[in-house]
């Protein structure tokens, strides 16, 4: 499972499992991966039957018996296990090896006798997480590999077992345009959510409240660009599943996947515009903070100015020369002197506003 974990404040990006200088094509799982379980659905137009494998060597009946058959694969704990499976397939044992090594990006390889398809999967509860999902599509067969068990696929499955809509009808490649499409559409629900969040944002910081900080925006910012790297490899990925004249997709399979084309443009979109809207936000509350520091500021050298006046009054009156000098302060000796200081000093501060007021700096 891809994923970007943080560990005392910094972010870990995801690091590759295999060790440098194995030979191309060996399985490596990681010691983290769950149990690797096996099941093939096996369908027809009008039967299906689940199958639990507990050997790969069960596998080549079903394939004699039943006219389509899916593999799918959870879990990439047992190396021996997937390359006994890669082997009686018959799949290319680099495919096999990239279906292990969860690194990959979306993309799409035609090794002749089947096509293997790489895309990620989002996982809505989890942020900055995304699961790397293989294909290995062959004429009648459709064998699936995914991190682990849970995902977006379950509403495809019942459709199997109900024999709703076309999809027994249809062939394996329409199944993986479902399973590639419900793919592509787990991402939609964490960047409504996202959305949401800086609508929640933008909000707060138009009232003037500061709550939302920079961290939380930093952490949006980061989500956004993990999730631009897993979903922008799609766009070519689909494009070229549409496109390219490939044996095991069918003229009328090309027509779905151009709306699953749309949907990765869709996304990407999304994701553009939500980068933009949380650099415009941290732009904002930059502005905000500014505008509450220059306001701070404003008051304390008006404080500061108006106090100018009144300590200059006071240094004067606090030289204290000998009355008997020819250049004495008659106010030393007068009667109303402190009070004529004091109304002088309430007369420069009044004065002082007023300036202040007609200029327009209040």
């Amino acid at each position: 499972m891809t994923h970007y974990a943080k560990r005392n404040g910094r972010r870990q990006k995801p690091r590759r499992s295999a060790k440098v200088g194995l030979p191309p094509g060996t399985i490596q799982t990681d010691p983290n991966a769950e149990e690797t379980k096996i099941r093939a659905i096996c369908y027809g137009p009008d039967a299906l039957e689940e199958v639990k494998i507990s050997r790969p060597s069960q596998i080549a009946p079903l394939l004699k018996r039943w006219p389509k058959v899916w593999i799918d694969i959870a879990g990439l704990g047992s190396a021996q296990t997937i390359s006994e499976l890669g082997q009686s397939l018959n799949l290319h044992p680099l495919a096999v090896e990239d279906s292990v090594h969860v690194h990959q990006r979306a993309k799409v390889d035609d090794f002749g006798d089947h096509l293997f398809i790489v895309a990620r999967m989002c996982n809505p509860g989890e942020k900055h997480v995304t699961e790397q999902c293989t294909m290995f599509l062959r004429t009648g067969m459709l064998v699936t590999f995914q991190e682990r068990m849970g995902d977006s696929w379950g509403s495809i499955r019942e459709r199997l077992r109900l024999g709703r809509g076309p999809l027994r009808t249809q062939g394996v490649d329409y199944l993986a345009y479902l399973l590639l499409d419900a793919m592509v559409d787990s991402y939609f629900p964490t960047l409504e959510a996202i959305g949401d969040q800086l609508d929640e944002y933008d909000e707060r910081l138009a009232d003037d409240d500061l709550t939302p900080n920079f961290q939380q925006l930093h952490q949006t910012r980061h989500q956004l660009l993990s999730l631009r790297r897993a979903i922008r490899p799609h766009r070519d990925m689909v494009n070229e599943l549409v496109r390219d004249d490939c044996q095991f997709i069918s003229s009328e399979t090309r027509v779905f996947l151009r709306d699953c084309y749309d949907h990765v443009i869709q996304l990407l979109d999304m994701v553009e515009s939500y980068r933009e809207l949380t650099a415009d936000l941290r732009e904002f509350q930059m502005s905000l903070v500014g505008k509450r520091m220059n306001e701070i500021m404003k008051v304390l050298t008006v404080i500061s100015t108006l106090f100018m006046p009144l300590s200059f009054i006071v240094g004067l009156y606090g030289m204290n020369f000998n009355t008997a000098s020819p250049w004495n302060m008659p106010e030393l000796n007068w009667r109303l002197g402190y009070p004529f200081s004091l109304g002088l000093m309430l007369a420069s501060i009044v004065g002082m506003l007023y300036f202040f007021r007609r200029r327009g700096w209040f």
